[in-house]
């Protein structure tokens, strides 16, 4: 008797793990898409045409932003980069991209990512695959990490 009851307090505990991962329609899922992507796109704006108030508002306040070279920039090391021009996008190009949201405030975006650069006044072309992980903060969806790796020919 003792270990049918078992059984059942197992098999409910099990169960009910199972629904907590669950997200509610409407919560999140691709009805949050449009706006994580209008997000990503805002970014691309304000790095090419850089303010301290566009990309205050587009990125976390614990942002880990990896570059393909291994620099990792915080969120004030890298907003002080594009406004110094030590990072300068002349254009950005975006190309491939994916959204996943995991749930209502969470969203992971991949993309191909093609710029011509003229950092710290020299110019330059990269191509990178960009993984950047969004997080809704208070209504809004902000870059929380971003990770870039170089594309090989």
């Amino acid at each position: 008797m003792h270990i049918k009851k078992l059984f059942l307090i197992v098999a409910s505990a099990a169960m009910f793990a199972g629904c907590a991962n669950i997200v509610p329609a409407g919560s999140g899922g691709a009805s949050a898409q449009p706006a994580v992507a209008a997000a990503a796109e805002r970014l691309r704006i304000a790095m090419v045409d850089p303010t301290a108030a566009a990309l205050g508002a587009l990125v976390a306040d614990d942002l880990s932003y990896g570059h393909s070279g291994g620099k990792v920039d915080t969120k004030a090391s890298f907003i002080s980069d594009l406004l110094d021009g030590k990072s300068d996008f002349v254009t950005i190009t975006i190309t491939d991209q994916t959204i996943k949201v995991v749930d209502a405030n969470t969203a992971i975006v991949r993309h191909s990512l093609a710029a011509d650069t003229n950092d710290s006044g020299k110019p330059g072309k990269v191509s990178l695959k960009i993984l950047g992980v969004w997080q809704k903060q208070g209504g809004d969806w902000k870059l929380l990490a971003r990770q870039a790796v170089r594309v090989t020919p």
